[in-house]
């Protein structure tokens, strides 16, 4: 018997040797197994330069899918177009149990466009696997192997934790170069306390690391990428689209782009400079003529994507947006800047990382993978005006949410520079309601109720006027979704886009809003801006907290009671102000005893927080919804 269990765990070794890897998810180690939908088993990538014009990438990724939430993280895609080539492309696929169950080769793939139905052309494509898993757990085997023209294409940034709810047993990445020359430069982000082994020689540079476990998503965490381990690289002497680059600064990289990207590509018919010309001629300012060519662009071209020219970077010329009426972020931006030189107005074409998440260029790395999207800086005494040329509906000098308070990169013919685009921080993202309320004896409520907005507040609400008359009452059904049997009488909407103010003026009504008790009334005082998010609570909270977006919200109620009742109870005034930010509660009774002024102030910061601090937020925030919630009870005299 201890003979046959011998010869057993001998086979076992022997298969187990036999492998490159042993697959069985059953052997995974339960640190990573823990809060995680998948395990990266292995996360290798090998990048060779051989010289200015050609680079070679093979990359290995096994994963194990623990759900169906882990199917997204086997990333069994690879993008290719003009100047990367994809040499190999294959995927397998095991058991639980380590025993191959699938093979896919590249004509098992599917190969569509990079880009959705808004993109008019692009070069780009992908091939992607389209997989359906029988059972779980199953390990995913993909590798790929592509060669690159532009060397100055390496991979913007290498993460050892792709996303949430997924663990990283092994990741590497290796970087090897026949020239120091070609060596890229490498910045370390969130490595601390992890098994990293980094390799640094000449001609290769590696980083290896192991067993981080998952990470698990809490409310108010900051975005994955600030948190994640990583590497940002980015390659100093390189090809581009055929352009040899030496690149070591931010004024470095934009001269460079205006030279290849830019220059020559601004020429205009005649006829459109004159049209611009005599649209701008009683303009008394730069600034002026600058808004009546936003609004000339606005009026007369729309979005369309196109991802041709260099890599995708090159806008189409101003001939032929002028001509077809449409581009994209870097067309429509590169033909306002043209219109604009025409009259005489200095504009300069502007990379930006543009999202919710405010995300800025690092000031000494200057990279040409920085930045997803266009917009332009218009220069005028001495400050920069901002515009985003894709939007038709936003204000002139408003960037709203998408790319405000960030460093972007403004490209001009000497070089680029950094610069912040305008912020709205805290009190710029204003809201305040003021109502006039009466209620019934029993228990309806009518409402006069004017909303004015300002900064972000304003960009989450402009856009209501643009809907039909139905949405527009949904919208308000579901902005006070509180409130039972909710009726829109009527609304008025003002959108000044010169001062940049979002008026919303709403007629409303509502039957048993009040509580009828006996010869009482109980109702909530706050109406019509009640704050009932409470965020969750944890134990043991792994994260630091984040505050995105300050805002400030001021309201005011006056609230006229029935008749033949009399105030019983009324909650007491409330001020709490701490460094997330103030809240603040008053009630008046009139003279007469008629009517109730409700006051309420709320100023939420942004920032952000140590995990310590997030038990006290979610203190203040539980005072504010339970404030909120406050009743005043009516009698009958």
């Amino acid at each position: 018997m201890r003979l046959f269990f011998s010869f057993i765990l001998l086979l076992f070794f022997q298969l187990t040797e036999a492998q490159d890897f042993n697959y069985q998810s059953l052997l995974i180690n339960s640190n990573l197994t823990k809060n995680a939908n998948a395990v990266v088993r292995l996360d290798e990538m090998n990048i060779h330069i051989s010289s200015k014009t050609k680079m070679n990438i093979k990359h290995k990724r096994i994963v194990t899918v623990l759900n169906k939430f882990g199917d997204v993280a086997t990333h069994t895609y690879r993008g290719y177009d003009l100047d990367s080539k994809l040499i190999s492309v294959q995927a397998l696929v095991y058991n639980q149990l380590g025993k191959q169950i699938g093979k896919f080769k590249e004509k098992d793939f599917k190969d569509v466009s990079a880009v959705d139905g808004s993109t008019l052309y692009s070069d780009s494509r992908i091939k992607y696997l389209d997989y359906t898993p029988v059972t779980y757990p199953y390990t995913m085997e993909f590798t790929y192997e592509y060669t690159n023209s532009n060397t100055g294409e390496l991979i913007p940034a290498w993460y050892f934790l792709d996303s949430f709810y997924l663990s990283t047993e092994k990741s590497s990445i290796s970087i090897t170069y026949d020239d120091e020359s070609f060596k890229p430069e490498i910045r370390e982000a969130n490595l601390e306390g992890l098994d990293v082994e980094k390799i640094i020689k000449s001609g290769s540079t590696s980083y290896t690391v192991k067993n981080i476990p998952a990470l698990k998503k809490e409310s108010l965490s900051p975005a994955f990428y600030k948190i994640s381990p990583k590497l940002q690289i980015r390659p100093i002497n390189f090809t581009y689209g055929g352009y040899d680059a030496s690149i070591k600064t931010w004024q470095d990289l934009g001269k460079w782009m205006y030279t290849n990207l830019l220059n020559g590509r601004g020429e205009l018919p005649e006829s459109t400079i004159n049209t611009v010309k005599s649209l701008t001629k009683e303009a008394k300012s730069d600034i002026e003529k600058a808004k009546i060519i936003y609004k000339y662009v606005q009026d007369n071209t729309r979005y369309i994507s196109v991802q041709v020219g260099i890599g995708g970077m090159q806008p189409i010329s101003a001939l032929d947006v002028d001509r077809v009426k449409y581009g994209d972020c870097k067309g429509l931006s590169n033909y306002t800047m043209a219109l604009l030189h025409a009259v005489g107005v200095k504009a300069f074409y502007t990379h930006v990382e543009a999202g919710n998440y405010k995300e800025s260029f690092n000031k000494g790395f200057a990279s040409l993978a920085a930045g997803n999207h266009v917009i332009l800086a218009i220069e005028s005494n001495d400050k920069y005006y901002w515009i985003d040329c894709t939007s038709q509906i936003h204000p002139f000098g408003f960037l709203g949410d998408f790319t405000d308070g960030r460093t972007v990169h403004v490209i001009k013919p000497d070089g680029g520079e950094l610069v912040q685009t305008d912020s709205y921080v805290n009190e710029d993202n204003y809201q305040k309601t003021e109502a006039h309320i009466s209620l019934s004896n029993t228990g309806v409520i009518a409402a006069d109720v004017v909303i004015t907005t300002k900064g972000v507040q304003y960009d989450d609400r402009f856009s209501i006027e643009r809907k039909t008359s139905d949405d527009i009452k949904k919208h308000y059904t579901s902005y006070w979704s509180y409130i039972n049997n909710l009726k829109i009488n009527n609304y008025t909407l003002l959108n000044n886009r010169d001062s940049i103010v979002f008026t919303e003026k709403i007629s409303l009504e509502a039957t048993n809003y009040a509580s009828v008790s006996g010869n009482r009334l109980l109702f909530m005082v706050n109406a019509l801006n009640r704050n009932n998010a409470v965020p969750d609570r944890y134990r043991n909270r792994k994260l630091p907290l984040e505050i995105q977006r300050g805002y400030f919200d001021e309201d005011e109620f006056e609230i006229l009671l029935p008749l033949g009742f009399e105030v019983e109870a009324m909650p007491n005034n409330t001020l709490v102000e701490n460094e997330f930010g103030l809240y603040s509660v008053s009630y008046k009774l009139s003279e007469d005893l008629k009517n109730v002024v409700y006051k309420r102030k709320l100023l939420i910061k942004e920032g952000y927080y140590p995990k310590e601090k997030y038990k006290d937020y979610r203190d203040f925030r539980k005072k504010v919804s339970l404030t909120d919630n406050a009743k005043i009870v009516l009698v009958k005299k």
